[in-house]
């Protein structure tokens, strides 16, 4: 069974260079040993912080960058471009009137990255 994702669980975005941890505020009042997260913690640069540098050649000034390299890929620093919410979500939890957010969802980046969970940050309640 997933695991419900809390403050402090560990992210990495498939285009990014370094693991991120996810910030939960405590509107949800929803808490295992800190604050659990709903589908709509997906905000960028509140909830999903930066992955260090972004590879993506969807991304514009990677593209740019890279175009004034003479094609040779130039990482550009990060910032997650997310507009979704994390899907697909646990649907048999509500929190804050949202699905939970479980660590096998996924939260798609406008650059192409797929972010997903590489430490849910809670080991002990499972999502049905």
């Amino acid at each position: 069974m997933p695991l419900q994702v809390c403050m402090g669980a560990m992210m990495q975005c498939s285009f990014g260079v370094t693991p991120a941890p996810i910030a939960v505020p405590p509107k949800n009042k929803v808490f295992t040993m800190t604050p659990d997260a709903n589908i709509m913690d997906n905000v960028p640069m509140t909830n999903i912080p930066s992955f260090g540098m972004c590879s993506s050649l969807a991304n514009p000034e990677v593209a740019a960058a890279t175009s004034a390299a003479l094609g040779v890929l130039t990482p550009q620093a990060c910032v997650p471009a997310t507009t979704t919410p994390w899907a697909p979500g646990a649907t048999t939890v509500l929190l804050g009137n949202f699905p939970a957010l479980d660590n096998v969802s996924k939260l798609m980046c406008t650059w192409l990255g797929v972010i997903s969970f590489v430490d849910a940050g809670e080991t002990t309640v499972n999502i049905p």
